[in-house]
């Protein structure tokens, strides 16, 4: 029996407005990849909104994403290390929209303090949504003439003759 190999993806980062865009783009590559492409959306937007959170409210913008995939759940978690970050207060609107797209979320304190926001999506490994191909577009509005005759290939190499079954070139 073949048995399903946790995967584990951590994420250190300065939060900032350009960079929540870019964070956005590296997670839902990651879910790509772990064959999570029905997760992307969801996982995607709710980190997103918590960043775009934690920038406006925080005072330290360093933060820390880590995501599990055990091949049931996928658990992402936030965390912050502004000790002043209220998720009560702060992040009131997040933590809703997180209850009500998620199957599971909490929020903790670490040792040194800092806030931990996680939340968890069910999926089963391979579940792909069909990608649906289009047909490619020329680059230019205008296409090559076709030549009106075709040249023989004897013609354009010049006068031959064949001496012996072997065909030789005339020297001008």
């Amino acid at each position: 029996m073949k048995t399903a190999v946790p995967c584990y993806y951590h994420l250190d980062v300065e939060v900032s407005p350009e960079r929540v865009g870019q964070v956005r783009r590296i997670l839902a590559a990651h879910l790509r990849f772990w064959d999570l492409e029905n997760l992307v959306e969801p996982v995607c937007g709710a980190a997103e909104m918590l960043l775009r959170a934690i920038d406006r409210h925080a005072s330290d913008k360093n933060t820390s994403i880590e995501m599990w995939w055990n091949h049931q759940h996928l658990i992402t978690a936030v965390g912050g290390n502004d000790h002043a970050l209220r998720p009560d207060q702060d992040l009131r609107s997040c933590l809703q929209h997180l209850a009500a797209t998620s199957d599971g979320w909490g929020c903790c304190a670490t040792e040194a303090g800092a806030r931990v926001i996680w939340f968890s999506q069910r999926a089963r490994a391979g579940e792909r949504i069909p990608l649906v191909p289009t047909a490619p577009e020329p680059i230019t509005q205008e296409g090559l003439e076709v030549p009106r005759e075709v040249m023989p290939v004897a013609r354009l190499a010049g006068p031959a003759s064949t001496a012996g079954g072997v065909l030789v070139e005339e020297s001008r």
